[in-house]
């Protein structure tokens, strides 16, 4: 099978174009499925700048496409980990649209915070989106999803996703631990911080539908439950704007 954005049948008039290189101003010739060409000017290897590596997130011949890139693109890889995640989530939740989207939402405010924080995107993420995995193992073991049984069921089904994906070995170790615990231990790393706090905010924004809490108990709630200045100030920006 051959993708048919690479079969030139389908090429338009713009499948081939010249740009000047970076480096030294000669003109190259670019094929739109060329990835690199060599410069003849200065002889540095040059990367297609109108490719488009987004395809990578989904496409099931991604792992061909991306072993033949430089190793500037591959390091986009665990970038790109987070959109695949992101996707196979949607597909193993199918119709649990409430899930899905309390998933999502985790995953859209860890974005948020993670790299302020300095955390690590691609495990955050990844984490956030993987945090309630095992909700479909647990309520057939145990009638119910409790954080408890998430735990217990979670690291198991995400590992196997991760590694159907071919994640690296240690950001699927720590994903795993990460959605393995639901309540901090003494000490905790980056990530773990940004994704409970991005879960927490949510779980706020939820009760707050349920139940409306004056301002001063939302606030005392928020500075003791968060554990990162960034999910502090986003979770008051949030739900404080109103009141």
């Amino acid at each position: 099978m051959k993708c048919p954005g690479q079969d030139t049948r389908y090429w338009k008039h713009d499948a081939i174009f010249d740009v000047p290189c970076p480096n030294c101003g000669q003109m190259l010739e670019f094929f739109k499925d060329q990835t690199t060409i060599r410069c003849k000017g200065c002889g540095k290897q040059i990367i297609n700048p109108k490719m488009d590596f987004g395809c990578a997130s989904y496409c099931q011949y991604a792992e061909q496409c991306l072993g033949e890139l430089p190793p500037e693109l591959l390091a986009k890889r665990d970038d790109l980990l987070k959109d695949r995640v992101a996707i196979q989530i949607k597909n193993y939740f199918k119709k649990d649209f409430k899930r899905i989207g309390h998933t999502t939402k985790v995953a859209r405010y860890a974005g948020k915070i993670v790299q302020p924080e300095g955390g690590v995107p691609a495990i955050v993420l990844c984490a956030a989106y993987l945090l309630d995995i095992g909700a479909k193992e647990a309520e057939q073991k145990y009638g119910d999803a409790s954080d408890a049984h998430l735990e217990t069921e979670g690291p198991a089904v995400a590992r196997k996703m991760l590694t159907d994906l071919k994640a690296k070995e240690p950001i699927i170790d720590e994903v795993c631990d990460i959605i393995g615990h639901r309540q901090p231990r003494a000490e905790e790393t980056v990530n773990y911080r940004c994704v409970y706090d991005a879960e927490q905010l949510v779980k706020l924004m939820e009760a707050q539908k349920e139940e409306q809490l004056a301002a001063e108990a939302l606030e005392a709630l928020i500075d003791k439950n968060m554990m990162t200045e960034t999910g502090r100030q986003l979770a008051k920006t949030i739900l404080l704007a109103d009141k």
